[in-house]
């Protein structure tokens, strides 16, 4: 009983300091349309022996790496959030996926980093074919039952398919889908094949964890392409990086390339939406040739 009176008082305090901001951005979205992404990937068009990556927008981002196909934290709708019967309640897409979960190519699995809603929308899953393997971090299985073949990880942890390894790793986040259910886990994914590594943080503040990481990995496959959240941390720069640390972190684990993902997408936090990115580019300065993409849509491939 006392742990009901607890939870009820935690939404109560959450719904009072952010109803109204919440109901003033919804307000706003009814009279703006939600803008095309400003490119369009050719998925049919890649090459097996390369590896191609294209950004979906926030997180989601689809690699062909060198024939292995993976699909990262897929949010695809106009609106993630609470379902509430056929309606969703939650922030409204700026720009439009770059690609609908039906022009999804057939996928080796699914990698999900956290429940947050953002980054795990069922809605979108539910649209995903039910054979397709699915990687998700401790405590998410529930989430993605639908699926019949989970692979749920700890940090450490590893599962092959199509001859990539696929190992969760630690990041610096929380994994609560609602305010109290504290037992999910969170973090990112290494990906190696052959004598290249891609590096998914999923959603994270700065750590020194990729550093380690790099420096445990000495000798490995090379990160070729790291990718890395840049936005939403205006206020929350305790669970969420801001660009220069994302540019930091990227130098630090060694990557040659780096995808900036989460921004321009959804308006989650009070920064400007161009904001993230022209930080972004602003750190990398004489090295912006190691930025991937910076436009929802584009395609990027290993040189």
């Amino acid at each position: 009983m006392s742990s009901s009176v607890t939870r009820l008082k935690t939404y109560a305090g959450f719904v009072q300091r952010y109803a109204r901001p919440f109901l003033k951005e919804r307000g706003k979205e009814l009279t703006t349309p939600i803008a095309p992404a400003p490119f369009r990937p050719v998925p049919h068009e890649w090459r097996d022996d390369r590896l191609t990556v294209a950004w979906l927008g926030h997180a989601s981002v689809l690699i062909n790496f060198y024939g292995t196909w993976l699909l990262t934290d897929p949010a695809l709708r106009a609106r993630v959030g609470v379902r509430v019967g056929a309606m969703t309640m939650g922030p409204r897409r700026l720009v439009r996926s770059a690609l609908t979960p039906r022009e999804i190519p057939p996928l080796d699995a699914v990698l999900i980093s956290h429940a947050h809603m953002d980054h795990c929308d069922r809605a979108t899953l539910a649209r995903l074919p039910r054979r397709t393997p699915v990687v998700v971090q401790r405590g998410m299985s529930d989430l993605v039952r639908r699926f019949q073949y989970i692979n749920e990880l700890q940090w450490g942890e590893s599962v092959e398919t199509n001859g990539a390894r696929i190992e969760a790793i630690e990041s610096n986040h929380w994994g609560a889908r609602t305010l109290t259910d504290s037992h999910r886990g969170y973090g990112g994914y290494l990906i190696e094949k052959g004598n290249d590594a891609i590096l998914f943080a999923g959603d994270t503040a700065y750590t020194d964890a990729f550093a380690r990481l790099a420096r445990e990995r000495k000798g490995s496959a090379p990160i070729r392409l790291a990718i890395l959240p840049i936005g939403a941390y205006d206020p929350y720069i305790a669970v969420h990086a801001n660009p220069e640390q994302a540019w930091m972190m990227g130098r630090e684990m060694n990557a040659e390339y780096i995808l900036p993902i989460h921004h321009k997408t959804f308006r989650l936090s009070r920064e400007p939406v161009d904001e993230p990115i022209e930080r972004f580019l602003a750190a990398a300065g004489g090295e912006s040739w190691r930025v991937a993409a910076t436009d929802v849509g584009q395609t990027w491939s290993l040189p």
